[in-house]
C-alpha cells in the first residue's frame, strides 16, 4: 500500500498526464469516479494509453474502520480495491454513444418534471373540490374545462400554468424520442 504520487491537480488533462506519465510503467490501472465531469478525463487517459476503471460508487462498501472520508482517503480506498481486484466498476460508454445516453437521461428528467406538474394539478383539484382526479383525466383537461372545474381565476390560472408547462415538456419529450429513434437501430 505504498503511495507513489499524492497530489491535487486542476481539471486540465495536460497537467494530469504530466504527473502520471513518469509512472506509466508502474501503473496497472487508474480509477475515476463518475462525477458530473468525468468524460474529458476518462477519454484523455484512455487516448494516452492508460487502463481506466470507472468506479461504480453506489456498489462500493466503505470500509467501516475508516476514520475519514475525504478525497484523499477515498482515493486510497479505491486504489486498494483495484489492487485487490474487488473494485466494482461501471461501464464506460464509447464517446459516440454517450450523447444518446445523456439525451435519454434528459428525457427521464423531463418526464419526472411533467409528472410533478400532473401531481400538482391533481392536488389542486382534490384540495379545492374534495374529489380525486385521475392522471388520465388531468391529461384531457382544456383551459375551458379547468375554468368550469375551478371557477376561482387564481386557482384555475395555477392549473392552466401547470398544463402549459406539461405541454411544453411533452413536446420536448416527443422531440427527444424521435431523435433517438432515428439514431438507434431497432432490435
Amino acid at each position: 500500500d505504498q503511495i507513489i504520487l499524492r497530489r491535487r491537480l486542476p481539471n486540465r488533462l495536460d497537467r494530469v498526464l504530466e504527473e502520471l506519465v513518469p509512472y506509466r510503467e508502474n501503473i496497472k490501472g487508474l480509477v475515476v469516479e463518475s462525477t458530473y465531469n468525468w468524460y474529458w478525463l476518462v477519454d484523455g487517459l484512455i487516448e494516452a494509453g492508460f487502463w481506466v476503471h470507472l468506479a461504480n460508487t453506489p456498489a462500493i462498501v466503505q470500509y467501516k474502520g475508516l476514520k475519514y472520508t475525504d478525497d484523499d482517503s477515498d482515493a486510497r480506498w479505491l486504489a486498494k480495491l483495484l489492487r485487490l481486484g474487488l473494485l466494482p466498476v461501471g461501464y464506460i460508454y464509447p464517446k459516440e454513444q454517450r450523447a444518446i445516453r445523456d439525451l435519454l437521461r434528459k428525457r427521464g428528467q423531463l418526464i419526472r418534471k411533467r409528472t410533478a406538474h400532473l401531481l400538482s394539478i391533481q392536488n389542486i383539484i382534490t384540495r379545492n373540490r374534495g374529489q380525486s382526479y385521475g392522471a388520465n383525466d388531468v391529461k384531457k383537461l382544456t383551459p375551458e374545462l379547468v375554468e368550469q372545474l375551478l371557477p376561482n381565476q387564481n386557482i384555475s390560472l395555477a392549473v392552466k400554468s401547470n398544463l402549459m408547462v406539461m405541454e411544453t415538456l411533452s413536446e420536448a419529450i416527443r422531440k427527444i424520442e424521435k431523435t433517438v429513434e432515428t439514431q438507434v437501430r431497432p432490435y
